[in-house]
């Protein structure tokens, strides 16, 4: 065992399931909750939501790296200030949930952001939408690391360079906001720490990959695939925690 709660079989199918997801993201702008969070949660669900976020986290500041040449952030603040509004909800709900109320609200919210995924609704890119998708994914996002869905409705009109710098911008604000809210609830620690370290080669390895694929892969083609993911874990979450009441 790597961890007493974790065999090496298990580390080595996390670092593919974040290699997965971080090539997603450096390609189309988001992804590695989407794809990666419920791929981790079949896994174990000790690898969420704190040390996907910190894989997240350090992720963004790559791809904005990459890509700051396009960001305008004067279009990404509504959405970050709507962000600290769905960090608060979200830590006040942590607060009170059990491991198996944890499950069932994951599968509820994973469930929520497949719906979104396709449910063709195609919002205006201005402040008050900015705002909402912002709160809604963050929300999300700290308590299911995927809070893609939200904000990627709003861009999903926008080109590819504004797109992977703008929600990099602000997944990057969203990563802290959820990780001061984990530490305050108790979610973030020493074990989520040394998971990080365990996971951290391949988002490393799948950004990496990115940079040589950004132009090359058709992230539009992976959406079924991901979404079927999502929505198997989404049920597994849900079957998990009602047998648990």
């Amino acid at each position: 065992m790597i961890l007493d709660e974790l065999s090496l079989l298990q580390v080595l199918l996390a670092n593919a399931a974040l290699l997965a997801g971080a090539c997603l993201q450096g390609v189309a702008g988001y992804g590695i909750g989407t794809l990666a969070a419920p791929l981790l949660f079949l896994i174990s669900p000790i690898l969420l939501p704190a040390p996907l976020i910190l894989n997240a986290s350090v992720l963004t500041v790559l791809m904005l790296v990459r890509n700051r040449g396009a960001l305008a952030i004067r279009e990404v603040r509504f959405a970050i200030w709507g962000g600290a509004i769905g960090t608060i909800l979200a830590a006040l709900i942590l607060l009170v949930l059990s491991p198996e109320g944890f499950e069932l609200i994951f599968g509820i919210l994973i469930l929520t952001g497949v719906a979104l995924s396709v449910g063709g609704l195609r919002p205006a890119l201005n402040a008050r939408n900015s705002v909402i998708a912002g709160a809604a994914s963050t929300f999300m996002g700290t308590i299911t690391a995927v809070g893609g869905p939200p904000i990627a409705m709003i861009y999903q009109n926008q080109k590819g360079p504004l797109v992977r710098a703008n929600m990099s911008a602000f997944f990057l604000t969203a990563s802290f906001f959820s990780l001061a809210a984990l530490l305050y609830s108790g979610y973030l620690g020493l074990r989520e720490l040394r998971l990080f370290g365990l996971t951290f080669p391949g988002m490393l390895i799948g950004f990496w990959l990115s940079g040589h694929l950004v132009h090359r892969m058709p992230a539009n083609g992976l959406r079924p695939v991901i979404l079927t993911i999502a929505a198997v874990a989404g049920i597994a979450a849900l079957v998990r925690g009602l047998m648990s009441l």
